[in-house]
């Protein structure tokens, strides 16, 4: 970093969804649709965290028929305590929590 490029704010952990919501925006990639707009993200709010995903209409064949979810993806967890973020598979949101809670008592 050359001297005169200011280091990044420390980011300070988050109070509210909004505040969650624009760390993920700050640090990862805007997920787009098909049609190449950006996704709609939400953020789930629980206790120690914040999981935020982003939200893709179904899909359908050219029948009208609902098609499968493409496979991969994952959800944001944002730490309550720290500000930190962490990638957990794209569960379901219970089990994306759980999971999350699972590493965290592992990590500690």
């Amino acid at each position: 970093m050359s001297p005169d490029t200011p280091a990044p704010a420390p980011q300070s952990p988050p109070t509210t969804p909004d505040q969650a919501l624009e760390i993920v925006r700050a640090r990862y990639a805007h997920p787009k649709l098909p049609d190449g707009t950006p996704a709609e993200l939400n953020v789930h709010e629980f206790d120690i965290g914040y999981l935020v995903f982003a939200v893709f209409p179904p899909s359908v064949d050219a029948s009208g028929r609902p098609q499968p979810a493409p496979p991969g993806g994952a959800k944001i967890v944002v730490s309550k305590e720290t500000g930190e973020t962490v990638t957990v598979p794209n569960y379901p949101i219970e089990q994306a929590i759980a999971l999350y809670r699972k590493n965290r008592a592992r990590n500690t």
